[in-house]
């Protein structure tokens, strides 16, 4: 007679080693989290030892995010395939392996390729840890708390990637490449203790639509090269022309063939949602402004205002406070207003935090002119974020789910690439003007993003729920959906793309949910 846990392997961990497992699945998103952000302030330091261009400087964030944005649905169909534990182990040792190549390279060109590898590793982790988690705890409380530190981890990373790139670019740059393939590797050691092996598959695999991942991901990055390569050749000449039209040729190549495989990646018809189709827009918008500001922002407080990288490190402090703050606030906001009022205020304020920088020369002080910005951007980046991933899985059925997370997940790595082509094209027109100019210029583009992005959530996510008598509202349910900018969250997974809606709950079109929902701790 077999034991009943020992037959329970196939869905989970056993015992006391969730913790274990939970405590690696954390530490491995943590690091993904981290990763989008911990190259910022080392910039400078790469373009100064290894004579790097502008363009290649905006490639080592854009190659990392459009990698991971275009690779995670096929990530996540992979874990489902092949096995989440499975697919978890190697994306981990991939993406080890690639970091601590990258902390050797002294090129250009081999230093944006393992960022690149990185991101196709993270596309393929990301969705397999969640997944891991939700057949480890059981549904309802004990899954909730789970996934709510998993949230909160992943919020934090983004926060700590920020503060952390100035410590280790201070000592050395290429610290930024090893710290991540010392934590990857000690995740490596210990995956295949705390989680339990995938349960063998029975029956023929279903499709894998590989084709349809090469051709969306190799769209976006010809896109992303054309936008960074026109300021220098113009917007006219064969390579930036041959560019656009080959990448829209790949992306209407890429909606070809999903509308003709049995099983795509993407079912085109889960767009017929205005509310989730909206909050794809507002999560490209707003990834394109907060990573798009990132890469200019640290940029400035270095080479404009003569910041060391430990200091512009610093100076980001408040920001990422703020976003921790806020985030863990916001999902009340949520349950008492609805989706409109948080995303719509989040992203005017995310977009006046931006624009305020605009105030900004180089002989700013920090506390009159910098610090207001950064605090108003923070709030408005920690209140926005939960509200559109919340809207991203309202109202979507319960088999389309891991779907509408992973849409949304892309739409934020992609606007993140996107946002940083952007920014680096506008400050590569500068020419002789240069300096100051083109960082104003800079910042009023990404900023503008954000504002687009406050236009579509307006339009787009429904009315506020009017509060009833006893202060519920006729919202849907936020509670899990804190994550932070790179994190992940209840309802989505954060930017890194973890599958999975546990903290959304089924809605209307609109986004809200009919009942009035009472939040469960998590």
């Amino acid at each position: 007679m077999s034991d009943p846990q020992v037959t329970s392997r196939t869905a989970g961990t056993l015992g006391g080693r969730k913790q274990i497992a939970l405590l690696v699945l954390c530490a491995q998103l943590f690091l993904d989290s981290m990763d989008v952000s911990l190259m910022g302030v080392a910039l400078p330091e790469l373009k100064d030892d290894l004579g790097l261009s502008a363009e290649e400087l905006q490639w080592i964030i854009s190659g990392y995010a459009v990698a991971y944005g275009g690779f995670l649905l096929l990530g996540g169909r992979a874990a489902d395939l092949f096995g989440r534990r499975r697919m978890f182990f190697w994306g981990t040792a991939v993406f080890a392996v690639a970091s601590l190549a990258g902390g050797f390279v002294s090129d250009g060109t081999l230093l944006i390729a393992s960022r690149v590898i990185k991101g196709v590793a993270a596309a393929f982790i990301a969705p397999a840890a969640l997944s891991i988690i939700m057949t480890t705890f059981k549904e309802g409380p004990e899954r909730n708390r789970a996934v709510g530190i998993f949230s909160l981890t992943g919020a934090s990373g983004y926060a700590a990637g920020l503060v952390l790139s100035g410590v280790l670019t201070e000592l050395n740059w290429r610290l930024t490449f090893f710290v991540p393939f010392v934590i990857a590797a000690l995740v490596l050691a210990a995956v295949r203790y705390a989680v339990s092996p995938d349960p063998e598959r029975a029956g023929e695999r279903p499709g894998f639509d590989a084709f349809g991942a090469v051709t969306a991901t190799g769209g976006v990055l010809l896109l992303v090269f054309a936008l960074t390569r026109a300021p220098e050749v113009g917007w006219g000449s064969a390579t930036t022309v041959l560019s656009l039209v080959a990448s829209v040729a790949l992306l209407v190549a890429f909606v070809i063939i999903q509308n003709r495989r049995a099983e795509p990646l993407v079912q085109l018809s889960i767009f017929r949602s205005r509310t989730l189709s909206t909050a794809n827009v507002v999560g490209l918008t707003w990834a394109c402004a907060t990573i798009g500001w990132q890469f200019v922002a640290l940029l400035h407080l270095q080479q404009v205002l003569d910041y060391s990288a430990l200091g512009a490190g610093a100076a980001i402090v408040p920001m990422a406070a703020a976003i921790l703050v806020t985030v863990n606030v916001t999902p009340r906001v949520i349950n008492r207003f609805g989706l409109r009022v948080p995303a719509v205020a989040g992203l005017l304020l995310q977009g006046l935090g931006i624009l305020l920088f605009l105030r900004a020369d180089e002989s700013s002080n920090y506390v009159t002119v910098l610090l207001p910005a950064l605090i108003l951007h923070g709030i408005g980046n920690g209140l926005s974020f939960p509200s559109f991933n919340v809207a991203g899985v309202s109202g979507v059925a319960d088999e389309q789910q891991g779907l509408a997370t992973s849409l949304i997940q892309s739409a934020l790595q992609l606007g993140g690439g996107l946002g940083v082509a952007v920014a680096a094209a506008v400050l590569a027109t500068g020419g002789d003007e240069g300096g100051l100019a083109s960082y104003h210029r800079a910042f009023l583009a990404v900023g503008l993003f954000s504002l687009a992005g406050a236009l579509a959530a307006a339009l787009g996510l429904g009315p506020a729920r009017t509060p009833d008598p006893d202060g519920a509202a006729d919202a849907p349910d936020a509670s899990g959906a804190s994550g932070g900018p790179s994190g992940a969250s209840g309802a989505s997974g954060g930017p890194n793309g973890a599958s999975g809606a546990t903290g959304a709950r089924k809605g209307t079109a609109d986004g809200s949910d009919p009942a009035v929902l009472e939040r469960e701790g998590a």
